[in-house]
């Protein structure tokens, strides 16, 4: 983790004293933001409350409808013309635009789908202990939405209009690599002069999101010959052999110093332990710092070659999700939020991170800064929850960077349509096929 100076918050139960009286570089009435927000705790958490006793389970689209109805309701009572998407093998997504082609634009990006299957709520329940809220999709990303949400409605209660329109994508795919939403996020990134992408923080400090790894997913097939073990194993050609080699080449890929990781998580293949294995496979999950290192390690992937006699492999996938990486436009937007954050009080960390998000689209058009969400722990674990006395700080810094003056690149928003864009794969899977 990067700190900002410090390394730490100010004041682990609130914002230092004497941000009341702050403005922003921009004018922004920092103090006024946050007092609103403090005063509408209670009121946040109950919403919150909501939202995660609606379980909404990536793979079940019908389970989405109750939280965008939610989402979309509130949306559309701060102003901006809100619809919701259906999708055709997800839940689809929340889409919502000021009226008009306003010049300039600002994307924020959440999503409503969970990890946690239906029934999860019965093992592991709603619970509000203190200052902490516990329950299945709290932190990722429930509480996100709610940030979003009340950050916009205390612009609009203060008066306080953005120089930059905000846009919100909210999709119901992100859980399970936001395969029907991406593309819409992605034309909509090229657009945007920013994205707030509102993933929960990182650590006990929730610092942001300013670099996160590629990912990228592969699949090694060994074909080999069947023979019997016993009577003749001379006349079969092993793939469990050749496999057994492949992954010892997929391991040395690994440069822990560099932070590139391949890891084969799933091996399969052969009959019976009296045949020589006439085919064996390897599914291979590959994380990276940059795209330079995206481009060597899906080449060596691609490049494997067999060593075993009679047997061939086949390499298949890519990486499908593009780092997000510290580019000049993520550093400006990083500045602004630090400025923000010292106007509220505050001393903001960033960090990198393994995990991919939406961030990682957005990233490859414009400036874009993740882990504007909620201060926790536990995303996709039993321990889950979020601080609830953080929240409304969250949401102060989420309406200060609202505020904040153009980037200096953005295009006019038009409607998603139901066809506008292209279901998002990243970059088309490859496929090589090699003999020996």
């Amino acid at each position: 983790m990067t700190g900002s100076g410090g390394g730490g918050r100010a004041g682990i139960g609130g914002p230092a004293d004497g941000a009341a009286d702050r403005t922003t570089a921009d004018g922004a009435p920092a103090g006024r933001i946050l007092d609103h927000l403090r005063a509408r705790e209670a009121e946040m958490a109950d919403w919150l409350a909501r939202l995660v006793a609606a379980e909404s389970p990536s793979h079940v689209a019908e389970s989405q409808r109750p939280v965008q109805a939610l989402v979309a309701a509130r949306l559309e009572a701060v102003g901006l013309r809100t619809r919701v998407y259906p999708g055709r093998r997800t839940g689809g997504f929340v889409f919502a635009r000021p009226p008009g082609r306003p010049a300039a634009c600002q994307l924020l990006v959440g999503h409503t789908d969970t990890v946690w299957p239906l029934g999860t709520l019965d093992t592991m329940p709603l619970e509000v202990r203190g200052p902490v809220m516990a329950g299945p999709g709290v932190f990722d990303m429930k509480a996100g939405l709610a940030i979003m949400v009340f950050a916009l409605e205390a612009l609009r209660a203060l008066d306080l209009a953005p120089a930059v329109a905000p846009v919100v994508l909210i999709n119901a795919d992100e859980e399970i690599g936001s395969r029907e939403s991406g593309g819409h996020i992605a034309r909509l990134a090229r657009l945007a002069d920013r994205a707030l992408i509102l993933e929960p923080g990182a650590g006990e400090a929730g610092a942001l999101k300013t670099a996160r790894k590629g990912i990228g997913a592969f699949q090694v097939v060994a074909h080999g010959r069947a023979a019997h073990a016993g009577l003749e194993p001379e006349r079969g050609a092993s793939a469990i052999l050749e496999l057994a080699h492949v992954i010892r080449r997929l391991h040395d890929l690994n440069d822990p110093a560099s932070g590139v990781s391949v890891n084969v998580g799933v091996i399969e293949g052969g009959l019976r332990s009296n045949v020589v294995a006439p085919e064996a496979r390897a599914a291979v999950d590959v994380r990276v710092p940059t795209m330079g290192h995206a481009r060597a390690v899906e080449a060596a992937i691609l490049g494997l070659a067999p060593t075993v006699p009679g047997v061939s492999l086949t390499v298949t996938g890519s990486i499908g999700r593009r780092p997000m990486e510290r580019t000049p436009a993520n550093r400006r937007l990083w500045a602004a939020a630090h400025a923000a954050g010292r106007a509220l009080g505050l001393d903001l960390a960033e960090t990198a991170v393994g995990g991919g998000s939406d961030g990682n689209i957005t990233s490859q058009f414009t400036a874009t800064l993740d882990g504007l969400g909620a201060v926790g722990d536990g995303a996709h674990a039993r321990h889950e929850h979020v601080r609830l006395d953080r929240m409304a700080e969250r949401a102060a810094l989420l309406a200060l960077l609202l505020l904040a003056p153009p980037l200096g690149r953005a295009g006019a928003v038009e409607p998603v349509g139901a066809g506008a864009a292209k279901e998002h794969h990243g970059d088309t899977a490859r496929t090589g096929r090699r003999q020996r």
